[in-house]
């Protein structure tokens, strides 16, 4: 009994001790920002008593801030091309040789009277400093129909991960510290559900991270490509008795059949009706007439 006392009591002490650290941590972290901001001021009133002399250095701090952002691009273009193919060739040569790779396809392909036509699109992953290029050549693969590229930061969602990860770890720390000094059955079995649960959930975020990661890394494009549809050349005749024989019999057969699909629908929308109202009254009528003429005459 008192080794399990004096084992919660030091996994107290050190739950206390790792909430100490984080608000150091985070003490720390206000005090450096602090810092910042005062440097901020003296450096705005030295900028003011030499007339802006650090504008330069203001702009340099903000470039590379927005540098060291996290950001996820991903685009769609839609482009309409003579050659499906051609084309898919084209756009998979490109993204390779920026060092990425195609990681979706589909294609389809359409049938009007003897001609054919594709469809399909592309999902391209290429190397973020190369997205923008990667736009360029699949606009110039023929007339661009729709082009749309959205921007995502992740780099609160990055630097929270992270430190979420680092609490967790030094959690994981410490439960493998008391399963190490447990002795009684019950106290390794209940160190042992919280550390499988601790290291549940780093893998969690760790896979949750990497994902990010990965697609700050890789941008997205994915790209549409339609073939023209073909439209037959079809010459109207003049006159009406100027169409061939042959046509003209094709056509009357067609139109016999639309009418015959015509009225079969309309029969099946009017059935309802048809025995909903029409045969009670057909009914009524039928035993009217008949107790009529059983009534004997005077």
């Amino acid at each position: 009994m008192s080794q399990r006392r004096t084992l919660v009591a030091v996994a107290l002490v050190l739950l206390v001790a790792l909430a100490g650290c984080n608000g150091a941590a985070n003490g720390g972290e206000s005090g450096g920002m602090s810092t910042q901001v005062a440097d901020g001021g003296a450096a705005t009133e030295a900028e003011a008593a030499s007339g802006g002399s650090g504008g330069g250095n203001a702009d340099a701090s903000a470039q590379a801030n927005v540098q060291s952002r996290r950001l996820i691009k991903t685009g769609t273009v839609g482009v309409e091309v003579d050659s499906f193919d051609a084309s898919t060739a084209n756009l998979t040569a490109a993204v390779e040789g920026y060092g990425g790779f195609v990681s979706d396809s589909t294609q389809e392909r359409h049938r009007v009277d003897n001609e054919t036509y594709t469809t399909g699109r592309l999902v391209l992953r290429v190397p973020a400093d190369d997205f923008d290029a990667l736009v360029e050549d699949a606009k110039a693969e023929g007339d661009v129909q729709v082009v749309k590229t959205n921007t995502e930061d992740v780099t609160d969602r990055l630097v929270d991960l992270e430190a979420r990860l680092e609490n967790l770890r030094a959690q994981r720390d410490q439960l493998r510290d008391l399963y190490a000094r447990a002795n009684t059955t019950e106290d390794v079995l209940a160190v042992q559900r919280e550390l499988s649960d601790v290291q549940g959930e780093i893998e969690r975020l760790e896979a949750q991270k990497q994902s990010l990661e990965d697609r700050v890394a890789y941008s997205t494009l994915t790209v549409r490509l339609n073939e023209p549809r073909p439209t037959p050349n079809r010459i109207a005749p003049d006159r009406w008795y100027d169409t061939p024989v042959v046509s003209a019999f094709l056509q009357s057969v067609d139109g016999v059949v639309v009418v015959a699909r015509a009225l079969v629908v309309g029969v099946a929308y009017a059935l309802p009706y048809v025995i909903a109202f029409v045969l009670p009254l057909v009914v009524l009528a039928g035993l009217a007439w008949r107790f009529r003429h059983r009534l004997p005459r005077v």
